[in-house]
């Protein structure tokens, strides 16, 4: 599945080139599964952007917090869900041979992760070593994807990219969180996966980010990426960072 996300910028004030490089070791991906409409979310919410402080952040992991829909229909609309993120839930569970799924949910590496303390600084990269993952581009629309996997693989990968904002807020009307206000920090909008072809052990490709530049606007943006087997939910390896701080997000007008 391939699908397109838009980030412009007006010509006066171009996007700065961005690169992310992660290292030999596999970078851990943290998955929050979360939603609005859910009154035991908000503390893991909580601890999920508690993190933006970690010293390890974008280097031992990258944190992502898709927004599900199932919780809309108990009186509120969360504004940054969707129908495809439960979907990507419902491929876990059922990858897992269950038939629950649940929020708040935290997926660490494909894996179910139920830690009785959550790290203060988020979980620890794999000790493993995986192969480098680089993502680069000039527009902050067309990303250049380059896999280097550790030894001689014999494997079809593809990679998978998501545009983040963080800083997001609402003030709940109804359902479970009826007259809270509520952060958000690490949001996925959209995703986009793509083919990475090969050849002597160098798989690049590339992916196309657009979004809908309303939902970004003065938000803090970061860009995550991360590699599977064709068809594996598993993450090989990911890399992430910061596209943009609030103030230069805005004059970007994203």
């Amino acid at each position: 599945m391939t699908l397109a996300l838009a980030i412009s910028a007006p010509a006066q004030t171009p996007a700065p080139p961005v690169s992310f490089q992660s290292s030999v070791r596999q970078t851990a991906l943290l998955e929050l599964y979360t939603s609005e409409g859910c009154s035991s979310c908000p503390p893991a919410d909580a601890w999920l952007a508690g993190l933006k402080d970690s010293p390890v952040l974008w280097k031992d992991f990258v944190p992502l917090a898709w927004h599900v829909e199932y919780w809309n229909n108990l009186g509120w609309r969360d504004p940054w869900s969707s129908e495809e993120f439960s979907e990507r839930q419902r491929a876990f569970a059922a990858a897992w041979h269950s038939d629950t799924i649940y929020t708040p949910e935290l997926v660490l590496n494909g894996k179910e992760w139920t830690p009785l303390i959550r790290p203060k600084n988020g979980p620890s990269a794999l000790e493993r070593e995986s192969g480098m993952l680089t993502a680069s581009t000039t527009d902050w629309k067309h990303w250049r994807i380059q896999f280097e996997p550790v030894g001689n693989e014999k494997e079809h990968y593809q990679v998978h990219a998501v545009l983040l904002a963080s800083g997001l807020g609402s003030d709940v009307k109804a359902g479970e969180n009826r007259g809270r206000h509520l952060s958000h920090d690490f949001v996925v909008f959209k995703l986009a996966e793509q083919y990475l072809p090969g050849q002597t052990n160098i798989f690049r490709g590339e992916v196309v980010l657009e979004a809908d530049a309303d939902k970004q606007q003065g938000r803090q943006l970061a860009a995550a990426f991360w590699v599977t087997r064709i068809n594996d939910l598993e993450p090989l390896q990911a890399v992430g960072g910061w596209l943009a701080d609030p103030k230069a997000a805005n004059k970007l007008k994203l």
